[in-house]
């Protein structure tokens, strides 16, 4: 067992109950013949993240593919006064609102939250309904009492797991039915994530979607033997020091391990409006594998976060349904070995 993987089962997770390990949340696993999922199940008393930041469904704790596993904590300590984390000393300290795993999804714009005043209720897909702390700016590090988390259910397979959550907020208006799927492709080292928002609010739903993509490879931290290709040439807003990053066309490539406090950050845009341009490869020569993330909606912005311990590429979409209207999209994750090694 890896020091990652010590200290995460000790520390304190999501909004955190003390004394309990990763073995006491509520988990599923699904497998097929080429990769086996671990996935934590949305529990409003004991489930692995209680917080108002990330979508509760589809949390994924451990993906093996050949040997390898794709994902795990990016921390070592859990602390609910943290705003989204911290270094200290030797560890990385996590709060509440960021205390998640995988390829963890938010819904970034919450619905309503501009329109009501302090002590009202706004709400935020895949959570539930929240309170409005005071009248500034949304933030998601905020701490946003949890009103109802609507009502979730859970459909498993062999190789697949099913999410719904059906909220109503009569008061402002909002409702809707919430579907993910976690799907694996027989024979084949592929998971396809399958999403649906159907509105049944009086409202129209107007949000936004990221994926965090917790990349924790083996605990094998951003470094040279990290690349990043994408269809399009990068044309980076904020591009990175040359010294760190080194932008080559379609490809990103780090020229130095990511180290201590350091933190990487830089835009993936040069992207169309087609859905082609939702292709992201992400390989390691060191470990000798690689993955591949396909959207089938277009991307509305992509971004690089990294620190020692995790690189993340967030590729974002918009999402829009009036009522009585669905909006479905899906992504598709494939997990490969590369040639000789390399």
């Amino acid at each position: 067992m890896t020091k990652f993987a010590i200290l995460f089962a000790l520390c304190v997770v999501g909004m955190g109950v003390v004394g309990m390990s990763a073995a006491d949340y509520p988990e599923a696993e699904i497998a097929n013949q080429q990769i086996r999922v671990k996935v934590y199940l949305p529990d409003a008393k004991n489930g692995f993240y209680r917080a108002v930041r990330f979508d509760w469904s589809g949390v994924i704790s451990s993906l093996e593919f050949a040997g390898h596993n794709f994902y795990g904590p990016w921390f070592t300590k859990s602390d609910p006064t943290v705003r989204d984390f911290v270094f200290k000393d030797a560890d990385i300290v996590v709060g509440s609102a960021s205390g998640m795993t995988g390829p963890a999804e938010e819904f970034q714009k919450p619905l309503g939250y501009d329109s009501v005043k302090a002590g009202g209720n706004f709400v935020k897909v895949g959570v539930g309904v929240l309170r409005k702390t005071d009248d500034t700016a949304y933030a998601f590090s905020k701490p946003f009492d949890l009103v109802d988390p609507g009502k979730w259910s859970v459909r498993k397979g062999s190789d697949f797991i099913t999410f719904t959550q059906e909220l109503s907020e009569p008061v402002s208006g909002y409702g809707y039915v919430y579907t993910k799927t976690l799907r694996l492709t027989p024979n084949k080292a592929e998971m396809v994530m399958e999403h649906s928002l159907r509105n049944t609010g009086k409202l129209p739903i107007a949000t936004n979607v990221y994926d965090h993509n917790f990349l924790v490879l083996d605990h094998l931290g951003p470094g040279p033997d990290y690349s990043i290709t994408v269809p399009f040439e990068i044309k980076p807003p904020r591009a990175p020091a040359v010294d760190v990053v080194k932008i080559e066309g379609n490809r990103a490539v780090y020229a130095k391990a990511v180290e201590n406090q350091d933190r990487v950050s830089f835009g993936l845009q040069g992207f169309g409006s087609d859905a082609k341009d939702y292709d992201i490869h992400i390989e390691n020569r060191k470990a000798g594998v690689g993955m591949r993330i396909v959207g089938d909606r277009p991307l509305s912005n992509e971004s690089v976060w990294s620190i020692r311990s995790v690189l993340a590429v967030e590729p974002f979409i918009d999402i829009a349904a009036d009522p009585g209207q669905e909006f479905r999209w899906k992504y598709t994750y494939s997990y490969y070995t590369l040639p000789n090694g390399k």
